[in-house]
């Protein structure tokens, strides 16, 4: 009978150990997750932040009138480089993208500018990156989601509770980016 008794006790706590560290090593796998979805973001954002002076550069020689919108952008780039936390980098790099957008609408009133092969080859590749950032935020917002719920469920959420675990902030957008372009037409009367 006290070996059954210690059979038993034995293999409550081994299958206890166990849940623990499967339990555990699926919650590290999630966390690693959102961190290398984070450093993906980073890769994009660090091609875009390289190519937007030589944007800047291209159209300083034909946006004379437009100095102000071209300094908007050194300042907004430079926020985004020394965004220290998840919501000041979605911030950040929600104005960034606005102001890249209207320099792109400011750019069709310079067709000189336009048919700029350097201009249009860094529009386009500004543009990708862009596309290739959203997919990735999309991504980072999905393993943080995973994270989050797993982190609040029973009863990974006693393990996630021992070991100080804390939901993670999802990348948003700010509430100027999800207002509607104003987009309006000008034509001669």
């Amino acid at each position: 009978m006290g070996i059954i008794l210690t059979a038993v006790l034995l293999l409550l706590i081994v299958g206890s150990i166990m849940y623990f560290m499967t339990v555990y090593n699926g919650l590290i796998v999630l966390s690693r997750n959102i961190d290398k979805s984070w450093a993906n973001i980073d890769v994009l954002l660090k091609q875009r932040h390289d190519e937007i002076p030589k944007l800047i550069k291209v159209c300083e020689g034909y946006m004379k009138y437009e100095r102000e919108t071209l300094e908007k952008i050194t300042l907004a780039r430079t926020a985004c480089i020394n965004a220290s936390s998840v919501a000041d980098s979605s911030k950040a790099e929600g104005e960034l993208s606005g102001l890249l957008k209207n320099l792109f609408a400011v750019a069709e009133n310079y067709p000189d500018l336009k048919a700029n092969s350097n201009f249009t080859q860094l529009q386009n590749r500004v543009s990708h990156l862009e596309s290739q950032i959203a997919d990735r935020r999309e991504m980072f917002n999905e393993s943080v989601n995973a994270y989050n719920i797993r982190i609040a469920q029973i009863p990974d959420v006693m393990v996630a509770n021992m070991l100080n675990m804390k939901p993670r902030e999802l990348f948003q957008v700010s509430a100027e980016d999800r207002k509607d372009a104003d987009i309006s037409f000008n034509f001669p009367a």
